[in-house]
């Protein structure tokens, strides 16, 4: 692992010769926030050794190294999934990645189902808090003392600094940002109305099929996060419909422009 991180590290550095301090994961059909980024090189995720490469329609599958908000910043345009094969060590290894190459600060967005009553679809949800219930977790195996701690505290998964930022941004903006725990699930089905309303019962605010395994292991190696997403169909009792992933991916575009907006004006902070 350690000797990977390394190898593709380096051959990203030696590419691009760029620093950065924020990283950015656009969840599926959230790319729009890339057309806000002053880009300034790409790397196709084919072309990077030990790099997975997407498979999901709305994730293009590219890192991308720019300036937004008046700060160096780099992004991935398309995440790794569970549900497609990868095991966890696969889906987070471009988190260990970005930690070697000097980010301090995650911002991870996705597309997700709505469970709690209050959100309709179309809705901005910052992420408060998480619930990992894809089964397994990616720090499972021997502990590797250089990228963390074997215990890491998940106490505070999600920057408290920066969710008061995102409050105020919201604010100034008057963009009704809802706040809510996010479910992490394998997939790839979305959910049955009895597993909707099993999950609200745990606690749950919103459900998606990603975020939670790179969350755990961005906190594993110390950097802060901030989560947020976009609700894009309802699990809420009487309100669920049958849904595609185009459908997924409209709405999330169509709402995306609030999310580009919060996250641009964070990193501007930093």
């Amino acid at each position: 692992m350690l000797e990977k991180i390394k190898a593709t590290s380096t051959f990203i550095q030696k590419a691009t010769g760029f620093n950065a301090e924020s990283g950015i994961i656009l969840g599926t059909g959230l790319g729009g926030l890339v057309n806000e980024i002053e880009i300034i090189q790409t790397i196709k995720y084919s072309d990077i050794p030990n790099f997975p490469v997407s498979t999901v329609d709305g994730h293009k599958g590219q890192l991308i190294f720019g300036k937004l908000g008046g700060k160096n910043i780099m992004a991935m345009q398309g995440r790794f999934h569970f549900y497609e094969g990868y095991d966890m060590n696969a889906v987070t290894f471009p988190v260990r990645v970005m930690k070697s190459l000097g980010i301090k600060t995650l911002f991870v967005s996705n597309a997700s189902g709505g469970l709690n009553p209050d959100f309709k679809v179309g809705d901005v949800m910052m992420i408060v808090d998480h619930i990992n219930m894809f089964g397994t977790n990616p720090l499972m195996g021997p502990n590797l003392t250089e990228l963390g701690i074997r215990f890491p505290d998940m106490s505070q998964a999600y920057d408290l600094h920066l969710r008061n930022l995102a409050r105020k941004i919201a604010l100034k903006n008057r963009i009704d940002l809802k706040e809510g725990v996010y479910v992490g699930v394998p997939g790839p089905t979305f959910e049955t109305p009895a597993e909707y309303k099993m999950f609200r019962i745990l606690g749950g605010d919103a459900i998606g099929m990603s975020t939670v395994p790179e969350v755990i292991v961005a906190r594993h190696m110390g950097m802060s996060v901030f989560g947020i997403s976009i609700i894009t169909d309802s699990g809420v009792p009487g309100e669920i419909v049958e849904i595609s992933h185009e459908e997924v991916q409209e709405v999330a575009m169509n709402a995306e422009p609030k999310m580009s907006l919060i996250i641009r004006e964070l990193i501007s902070y930093l």
